[in-house]
């Protein structure tokens, strides 16, 4: 088993335009060293341009290990850029759900997880990819995105993970319904054409959305996506639906598609954008894949959400 104590270089990034990246900077670098984690470089990013150029020198700059502090969205980025390679990727929650964190079984504390992340171990993840673009928990198309675009800063500031309940009440009220047809290139399941669809995503991690589950079974090191499609209902039956997001059982319901496969592609009528991670960053038509052990991440050292396996 590879501990975290073994890096020889660290690199700490922090994205200050995440909810609580501004004030992050000083607690995480004393964290770490009062941990026995001596940070090597510091990177902080304010503009969100910034953000990859800001990864990318902090991944190509020798270092053992980059801790990156900020949201899904950011975490993703970095996953996204040290995937293939020995660099290992800590993750410093920092955002408004840290679903991540959640799944990794990161504590929620700043403090706490610096501690975790100086006594961890190092695991490997699956990383998702959306057109080539890379998702560590959920990429989706329909009323996330609504919801996503209705998450405003202050709202996210003001009421933190309540703001995702909001932006959904806001967002269902306006969505039109839309046609999917998935295909499934391994030929493990059938061509399927849904019609008056919510909402269609595509599962790598367990947890999105501020702590709901993708399914019961859903892992991010199990080397499948989970899909799912939730077709239109009355608001009774969305309710329904709604109450069992939190343990993954809605995709159950005789209202919602759901399969696992290694890729899909998706259709849709109208094109839509795809959400990934909290950041809209592609669109339909959309080929999702997984990368099975692509990413070396630090984990607490009694962490069951992933082993150490090696790539294939």
């Amino acid at each position: 088993m590879k501990l975290t104590r073994e890096a020889r270089s660290i690199a700490v990034v922090i994205n200050t335009g995440s909810r609580k990246g501004s004030a992050a900077r000083e607690l995480v670098v004393r964290s770490l060293d009062a941990a026995g984690l001596p940070v090597s470089a510091m990177y902080t990013v304010d503009e969100a341009g910034d953000l990859n150029r800001t990864l990318e020198r902090a991944v190509t700059g020798g270092h053992d290990l980059v801790a990156v502090g900020g949201g899904d969205g950011t975490v993703a980025s970095a996953a996204g850029l040290v995937a293939g390679t020995d660099v290992a990727l800590g993750v410093l929650p920092l955002g408004t759900a840290n679903d991540l964190a959640r799944t990794l079984e990161i504590p929620k504390d700043l403090g706490e997880a610096c501690k975790a992340l100086a006594e961890g171990k190092i695991v490997d993840i699956d990383l998702g990819r959306a057109n080539g673009q890379p998702f560590l928990n959920v990429a989706s198309a329909g009323l996330s995105v609504a919801v996503t675009q209705a998450l405003s800063p202050r709202l996210k500031r003001l009421i933190g993970p309540m703001a995702y309940g909001v932006a959904t009440v806001r967002s269902y009220a306006k969505h039109k319904p839309f046609h999917a047809r998935l295909e499934f290139p391994e030929g493990d399941h059938q061509p399927v054409e849904l019609e008056n669809l919510l909402q269609v995503a595509v599962g790598n991690g367990r947890y999105y959305g501020g702590g709901n589950a993708v399914s019961p079974t859903a892992g991010i090191d199990d080397h499948t996506l989970d899909i799912y499609a939730i077709l239109m209902a009355p608001l009774r039956e969305q309710a329904k639906i709604a109450r069992s997001l939190k343990n993954g059982k809605f995709v159950e319901n005789e209202r919602v598609h759901h399969v696992t496969s290694q890729r899909v592609r998706l259709v849709t009528t109208p094109p839509l954008p795809v959400n990934l991670d909290g950041e809209i960053t592609t669109g339909t038509p959309t080929d999702f894949t997984v990368q099975r052990n692509a990413v070396h991440v630090v984990v607490p050292k009694d962490s069951t959400s992933a082993t150490f396996e090696g790539r294939p």
